[in-house]
């Protein structure tokens, strides 16, 4: 099983961009997300995973639009980030299921780790 943290993560790069958040939202799905087959994903993720693909492809293209920017384009800025927030939770799933997210960093600012001081002598 192939977990994809190469795909989420440059999703979520293209998120972290400029430009606005619909403009975000295609480019990192339709250049980083929308070949993956559910069934090559953990079952934790696939729910996810389908419902976000439902969401990014649930509207019939017009004029030549394909179904990931006519779905987009019809979304509201809320529901725009809802899916933002989907593809950052699959990153953070594809780290977990890939054995490389340390288990002392956090994932959200809330909880910082301790940094203590360090003395540097000059000479």
């Amino acid at each position: 099983m192939s977990h994809h943290e190469d795909d989420f993560f440059a999703a979520v790069s293209v998120l972290a961009g400029h430009g606005h958040i619909k403009e975000r939202l295609v480019a990192a799905f339709e250049d980083n997300l929308q070949d993956i087959e559910p069934d090559d994903l953990s079952v934790s993720m696939k729910q996810t995973f389908n419902e976000l693909r439902h969401l990014m492809m649930r509207v019939e293209p017009l004029n030549g639009e394909g179904p990931i920017r006519a779905s987009v384009r019809k979304m509201s800025i809320r529901e725009a980030d809802e899916c933002a927030q989907l593809m950052v939770e699959l990153y953070a799933d594809a780290l977990r299921m890939g054995g490389t997210v340390q288990e002392s960093l956090p994932l959200r600012g809330e909880e910082q780790p301790e940094v203590r001081g360090v003395v540097l002598k000059s000479v």
